[in-house]
């Protein structure tokens, strides 16, 4: 890939000041505690997902953000409602670009149901990850949907005045990641934790130079004790 095609310096480089992206992923749901496959499917938080969205909440609280951004998926848009309310931020503005990706026939079923009823996209699954999984979303696609949510992104922190929060899955966080290493392929995975968070800084060198770009934060537990990181999804 080429270099001006990454997610990084120069696709940054006309911002006009230093922005901080946050990308937070929502807390732990019904389906997450029972160790169900999600996808698409819409399951609430659990108490224990409104504990964490609430500290997380105080994590952002002074953390310069002026726009939040979530996924309409009930689990990621009550975690980004509990954070916003306990952090005083804006309301959050609803993208289905960040909704989380089609599991495919994977959808709603434990890794126990899976090996039963799919051994053949299982074994896929280990090498291919949810390229391997019928009826799953494809990393082309899922590719191009992070991109456009960096566009997205960058438009708003040029126009907000602020550094910018999202409220996403699991899924959706390993694209979001991967384009800013030009990374078309789903492996190596990312750990990605409930209300953990990926944290890009971006500053700006002017004159059409590239930006400097780094993560500064990978998965940390935002406000919360998390000893292990569960689940990739």
């Amino acid at each position: 890939m080429n270099e001006r095609d990454a997610i990084g310096g120069h696709f940054f480089a006309a911002l006009p000041r230093p922005v901080d992206f946050y990308i937070l992923r929502h807390g732990e749901s019904e389906a997450n505690a029972s160790g169900r496959i999600q996808g698409l499917s819409d399951y609430p938080l659990n108490e224990n997902g409104r504990m964490q969205a609430a500290a997380a909440g105080a994590w952002f609280a002074d953390r310069g953000i002026t726009r939040v951004f979530a996924s309409p998926l009930e689990r990621a848009a009550e975690t980004a409602a509990i954070v916003c309310r306990k952090a005083g931020l804006p309301d959050p503005i609803q993208e289905p670009l960040l909704m989380e990706l089609d599991t495919g026939r994977f959808s709603g079923l434990n890794i126990l149901e899976i090996r039963e009823r799919h051994p053949e996209d299982h074994e896929r699954f280990s090498y291919l990850s949810w390229d391997g999984v019928t009826g799953a979303e494809s990393s082309i696609s899922l590719e191009g949907r992070a991109r456009s949510v960096w566009e997205l992104l960058r438009a708003s922190a040029a126009d907000s005045g602020g550094n910018v929060l999202v409220v996403t899955h699991g899924g959706m966080i390993q694209w979001l990641v991967r384009v800013t290493f030009g990374c078309g392929s789903w492996m190596p995975l990312l750990p990605t934790g409930n209300c953990c968070v990926y944290h890009l800084s971006v500053e700006p060198n002017g004159n059409g130079r590239p930006a400097f770009v780094r993560w500064t934060d990978l998965n940390l537990p935002a406000g919360i004790d998390q000893a292990r990181v569960p689940q990739v999804f």
